[in-house]
């Protein structure tokens, strides 16, 4: 754990604790490679201008991430916060300075195990921005999983799906991939598999679940992840669209980090 390239103070991590105001990405490593490391770049230069309406070094906060993951081997995830610990409930108006805060933690094998979601009508705050306000989304875990669940779905209020806990959703309709159409975080994962395969983004209602071929959730972490069962309906596991999509994403080599 380091920020701005040394060991992290504890004063600086009380800011995280005591005011949560920054964002972040994560990223899997996999053999020293990661996939997307230039879309990762760009959404912590977006969303720094977002948060702090401030610039952001890409280069710097390259330099930061390959010496924390120095060492590393194998598959792991790096999640690199951009925060300020001088800004806090008092001065949230401040001058922003980027301080770069880089964290490392080991990574399941893929392929995962199919998922069970439970719908919920939420709205993450500021949805196309990935902020450190984790709360709402987290509660609606833990609610998904002590109702026996493996995680939640969102949903908004007119019947619209939006997007998992901490992942994109998508459904295979008509042998195809549609990404739902509605307020969410736009995932590095997600964007590169609309690369590797035609897709289109259109409404998709939690009505009409029931009716599609299949739904899978995406993220750095778990890849192309299977979903088996959306509240009441179950689904396949086993379509071979989003079987050949976890193939070809796991088969990208990614960039050098």
């Amino acid at each position: 754990m380091e920020i701005n390239g040394a060991p992290a103070d504890p004063d600086d991590l009380a800011a995280l604790a005591l005011s949560n105001i920054g964002h972040f990405t994560s990223m899997r490593v996999d053999d020293g490679r990661v996939r997307g490391l230039d879309l990762h770049m760009r959404r912590l230069v977006r969303d720094c201008r977002v948060v702090f309406d401030a610039d952001l070094d890409p280069d710097r906060v390259l330099a930061y991430t390959r010496r924390a993951a120095a060492g590393r081997t194998g598959a792991f995830v790096v999640r690199i916060t951009v925060f300020d610990p001088a800004i806090g409930l008092a001065n949230p108006q401040a001058r922003a300075t980027p301080h770069i805060l880089v964290t490392t933690r080991a990574a399941g094998a893929m392929p995962m195990p199919p998922l069970s979601v439970r719908p919920v009508v939420y709205r993450r705050d500021v949805p196309y921005v990935k902020h450190l306000g984790l709360f709402g989304q987290l509660r609606q875990r833990r609610a998904a999983l002590l109702a026996g669940f493996d995680d939640a779905l969102f949903v908004e209020p007119d019947g619209r799906v939006c997007e998992g806990g901490t992942w994109n959703v998508g459904f295979v309709v008509d042998d195809r991939v549609v990404w739902p159409d509605a307020p969410c975080l736009r995932g590095v994962t997600a964007d590169l598999l609309k690369h590797l395969h035609p897709s289109t983004e259109e409404p998709v209602r939690i009505d009409e679940v029931g009716a599609v071929q299949a739904a899978f959730a995406t993220n750095t972490a778990i890849g192309v992840r299977p979903i088996r069962r959306i509240g009441d309906h179950d689904l396949p596991v086993d379509h071979p669209l989003v079987a050949r999509l976890g193939k070809e994403y796991r088969a990208l080599t990614g960039e050098k980090l």
